[in-house]
């Protein structure tokens, strides 16, 4: 099941199922927000209650969609309450990345750069057996709820940014109870963007590359994880035409950690637990065209696709100029 938050002509709020070329629309709740939170005070499964509140009202998602109405498939009322992070080094990519990354982190590990070791604990350890824990991932924070972009709406890279470029990654959309247990609601597309050439210059740059925007949804997919995700990452000129595309891998099969890991060392942290909270947590990728040397220019598109997740995610690249306000002294 693939939900979506929009809104209609007037400005209200909806969720609704796709059905095909189709919104139907969820009857007596306008967000995922509160269909997730209803789901967790009756102890009933996110799909089930969806269904059984299913109406008879529908709209065109390509109508919605062109009009500019389309939501991130989850977000709180207060952005402040909403966090956005991720991991990264959790992907093992294609067969012949998988074998060649394997040849460089053989070997004597006091040898291995920094991100190589960490790629190495994942390897050797981000699977561990049930009820054990494994490897800790890389963790990074990208902001709160304002960051998060829906598709249809542009990307806005900060003026002093040396670069934006596309991350394609699933994301884990999550709910906090009033038990302070966190609640999986299912799964998104992303483009979670980074500043490539910031990160590069030396990778304890990293928490300033990653302070950026990202784009997510349209659609979130309920239930489990398929173990082979596949799909496509598109850089589209101003003119529409493909300048650049790829295609990607995502799931447990083609990760060295597991899902369960991950969360494991995400909501291990007493913060992340506050009841009533939103967390996207993206998982990692290992496709990106900044390592074709593709620099992405203001005004083309991103566009990252995958079947399971139904429509693509598409955001414009814009440049945003940005004001320094002067720290005053009290």
């Amino acid at each position: 099941m693939l939900l979506i938050q929009f809104t209609t002509e007037s400005g209200a709020r909806r969720i609704g199922v796709l059905e095909q070329a189709n919104i139907r629309v969820i009857d007596g709740y306008a967000t995922t927000y509160d269909l997730a939170r209803a789901a967790i005070r009756q102890q009933t499964g996110l799909a089930e209650l969806a269904t059984a509140a299913l109406g008879s009202v529908t709209y065109s998602y390509d109508d919605v969609a062109k009009s500019g109405r389309i939501l991130p498939p989850l977000d709180h009322a207060d952005d402040a309450h909403c966090y956005v992070t991720g991991t990264g080094l959790t992907h093992l990519g294609s067969a012949d990345a998988r074998d060649a990354m394997h040849k460089k982190i053989g070997g004597d590990v006091e040898t291995l750069s920094d991100s190589m070791k960490m790629f190495r604990f994942g390897v050797e350890g981000g699977k561990p057996a049930e009820a054990q824990v494994g490897a800790q991932p890389e963790w990074f924070y990208k902001g709160d709820g304002s960051v998060v972009t829906a598709s249809g709406q542009a990307l806005r890279m900060p003026d002093f940014a040396l670069d934006g470029g596309e991350e394609p990654e699933i994301a884990g959309l999550y709910v906090i109870g009033d038990d302070g247990v966190p609640y999986r609601l299912g799964f998104a597309i992303g483009n979670e963007f980074s500043d490539h050439i910031t990160e590069r210059q030396n990778y304890l740059y990293l928490a300033h590359s990653k302070l950026r925007v990202c784009g997510l949804g349209p659609a979130l997919l309920l239930g489990t994880l398929p173990a082979h995700v596949t799909g496509t990452s598109r850089i589209i000129d101003q003119k529409g035409q493909v300048r650049w595309e790829k295609s990607f891998v995502s799931g447990e099969q083609n990760m060295s950690h597991t899902i369960a890991n991950l969360e494991y060392h995400h909501f291990k942290y007493a913060l992340f637990n506050r009841p009533g909270d939103v967390h996207v947590h993206f998982f990692g990728t290992a496709t990106l065209s900044f390592a074709d040397g593709i620099s992405v220019q203001a005004g083309e598109t991103f566009e990252v696709e995958a079947p399971a997740f139904g429509p693509a995610l598409r955001n414009k690249l814009e440049v945003a100029k940005t004001t320094f306000a002067k720290v005053t002294a009290l």
